[in-house]
């Protein structure tokens, strides 16, 4: 029997960390009877925190996948973090999904990681509803949350539910739709919940926000509005027909609210996801780079796939695929177009979190395993060899945090080096490289919790217990102004005669350009291969530095002139001669130091406002803004990453253990020294 692509929802739950992402999840897993019991993640046994880190720390850390069922369709979830050293298990997780349920706490609202993944979101055009959680907590503000959504996060919400109490007094909600009250029964884990007439004392509220949903809807359904202006009943059939489309087209945002750790309101989302959010055959086909070849969401189509994430484990490895079009059985073969290389398929398994489950075969719409690809890496695309296609890769943020590393047991030199190397093709974020000075293996990635992590993750999976240095800023050099450089390379080596002359421009460039090249020479005579050997030299030297050996960023180089040599000009000699008049044009043109500034969101009571904002300042902070939130004050300050380690110890300090911090990267700068 063929699969209905338009019963599928491929979803992931994106939040700020604690907002209740992982609780919701296993609510929805319950209430969808995938498990009998509730996990918790106070309890440790929540199905998609599945890593020992995850459980200890009750955090989580990777993306895990689920398939669950609701009334007629099958929902694949990805439960994503929500801490930010690990935003890039969001990026690439949002790059495969079609809809999104956006996770806000009622108390905290809009928080700081909650607008980097609405940003996330924004940009890789997914569909949202929002959740506001936690409505039974003290500070819970529903229509405040909402406000911050429209306000922070230049979204449209529209509440389609209104919250019946709050804080302790919260029990249930309204539904604007079909004009209901809806209370979870206590027993059972509220898995029956009872649909009453409104109360007389919310019935006006209510009717007030009804008619500014279907107000809000009319401006984008022309049908909606006819009915509306000549003061015809609308159905709630006809206005979850019309969210669904002004949702799927990103003009709204359908808001509910509850409280998933006692039960209340989860089923609705549930219902919610499969009225409102797209299924694969609603978006637009997948269009490959070259902007003309199209994949529709069909099995009848020839195969294509993106990897998203790579998974080692005991069974080897497993890389995690979103399917677009067509059909995979294994055993056979598949086409990796984006290294032009054909990869065995051994095995095809669909994931429940840390569990497999072998099929015979993926096709369109499908979120999969696949086991034996070995050269097959996160961000490639997978298809049909007769019918090539290459997707949109993914890009990765450059780590701004290294620590040294080695084993504690010289005998394990091998062994830290291959768990690394397996770590590091997991996550993209992170990075290994080695001190040329020293001979240290040096890991860098996004955060220190991040690196705790990696660290924490050799000593349970690869049982490698690792010595490990104090955190150290990942720097990077750029130069103030522009500089010219004439070089003459001319060697005698053997036998062999080496000879090349060029002239170089470094030129700067806005923060976060990169490095670019370009030449100017237009001689018919010099070989391409020669300008090709005279980029490669540049940007060597780049990566190495002239200050402190950091690699340099932010600056065009401009290959001005050659001049070539009648028998003794090559490639290796124009990539030595670009390599030093490389390095001389830099130490000339006032090369500087940059250095990592991150976003930080300090939350303290108010009688504390004062020591924690001398405190910022005396580490070079500058406050952009304090704002008061639930009693408390919040302050977002531009901080250098250089002055803040340790500094969770530090607000505990100060506020006698009542404020907390988050921080964000933000940008890079001149450093402070």
């Amino acid at each position: 029997m063929a699969k209905d692509l338009s019963k599928i929802r491929n979803i992931g739950i994106l939040a700020h960390i604690d907002a209740g992402k992982t609780t919701l999840t296993e609510r929805i897993l319950f209430y969808t009877g995938f498990v009998h019991r509730p996990g918790d993640v106070d309890d440790g046994n929540t199905i998609t925190d599945y890593l020992d880190q995850e459980r200890e720390r009750g955090i989580t850390i990777t993306s895990a996948a689920v398939t669950c069922r609701w009334r007629d369709a099958v929902i694949n979830i990805i439960d994503t973090p929500g801490h930010v050293d690990f935003t890039i298990e969001v990026e690439r997780s949002l790059k495969v999904l079609d809809g999104a349920i956006a996770l806000f706490c009622a108390v905290g609202g809009v928080e700081p990681q909650s607008e980097t993944v609405w940003r996330q979101a924004e940009k890789n055009r997914v569909p949202r509803i929002a959740f506001i959680n936690k409505m039974d907590r003290a500070g819970a503000d529903f229509f405040r949350t909402v406000r911050m959504i429209e306000e922070k996060l230049n979204g449209h919400p529209v509440p389609v539910q209104l919250p019946y109490g709050a804080e302790e007094s919260f029990v249930g909600v309204v539904d604007l739709i079909r004009m209901k009250l809806l209370v979870n029964q206590e027993e059972n884990y509220g898995r029956e919940y009872a649909e009453l007439p409104i109360p007389d004392s919310l019935l006006e509220q209510a009717e007030y926000y009804r008619t500014q949903l279907i107000e809000a809807l009319a401006d984008a359904d022309d049908r909606l509005a006819e009915k509306y202006l000549e003061g015809k009943p609308i159905e709630a059939a006809e206005i979850r027909r019309s969210l669904r489309r002004a949702t799927i087209e990103r003009r709204f945002t359908p808001v509910l609210c509850g409280a998933a750790l006692r039960f209340r309101n989860v089923q609705p989302v549930l219902d919610a996801v499969v009225d409102y959010l797209p299924s694969p055959v609603d978006l637009p086909p997948i269009v490959g780079v070259d902007g003309k070849t199209v994949r529709h969401a069909s099995p009848d189509e020839p195969f294509s796939a993106l990897a998203f994430k790579l998974i080692n484990d005991s069974y080897g490895q497993l890389t995690l695929v979103r399917v677009y079009s067509g059909k995979l059985a294994a055993p056979s073969y598949v086409y990796n177009s984006t290294i032009g290389q054909k990869e065995r398929v051994a095995r095809l398994v669909h994931l429940q979190a840390d569990k497999r489950e072998t099929v015979e075969e993926i096709s369109a719409g499908d979120i999969a395993g696949i086991i034996g690809l070995r050269s097959t890496l996160t961000g490639h695309t997978l298809c049909d060899e007769s019918a090539p296609i290459l997707l949109e890769s993914m890009q990765f943020p450059d780590p701004v945090i290294s620590v040294a590393i080695e084993p504690r047991r010289n005998a394990e030199w091998d062994a830290l080096a291959m768990a690394l190397r397996k770590l590091v093709t997991e996550d993209p974020s992170a990075r290994l490289t080695r001190d040329e000075d020293t001979g240290q293996i040096i890991l860098s990635g996004m955060g220190e919790l991040h690196l705790e992590i990696l660290v924490d993750r050799l000593k349970s999976e690869h049982h490698i217990e690792a010595n490990v240095g104090k955190p150290q800023v990942a720097y990077r050099e750029t130069i103030r102004r522009p500089a010219e450089y004439e070089h003459l390379h001319q060697k005698q080596i053997g036998a062999v005669s080496q000879w090349a002359r060029l002239r170089l421009l470094l030129k700067p460039l806005p923060r976060g350009t990169g490095v670019q090249f370009e030449s100017l020479v237009r001689d018919p005579s010099v070989p391409p291969s020669f300008i090709e050997a005279v980029e490669a030299g540049a940007r060597s030297a780049a990566e190495g530095g002239i200050l402190r050996a950091y690699p340099m960023v932010d600056l065009n180089i401009t290959l001005l002139n050659v001049w070539l040599h009648q028998t003794d000009s090559s490639e290796l000699a124009f990539r030595i001669a670009a390599h030093e008049a490389f390095r001389h044009a830099a130490a000339a043109a006032l090369p500087v130091l940059l250095e990592p500034f991150m976003e930080a969101e300090i939350i303290t009571p108010t009688e504390y406002l004062g020591a924690v904002i001398g405190d910022l300042n005396a580490r070079h902070g500058q406050v952009q803004k304090i704002e008061e939130r639930s009693g408390a004050q919040v302050i977002t300050a531009i901080v250098p990453l250089s002055k803040m380690f340790g500094y969770a110890t530090v607000i505990r300090s100060a506020t006698q253990g009542r404020g907390t911090f988050q921080m964000r990267f933000s940008h890079f700068d001149e450093a402070v020294l």
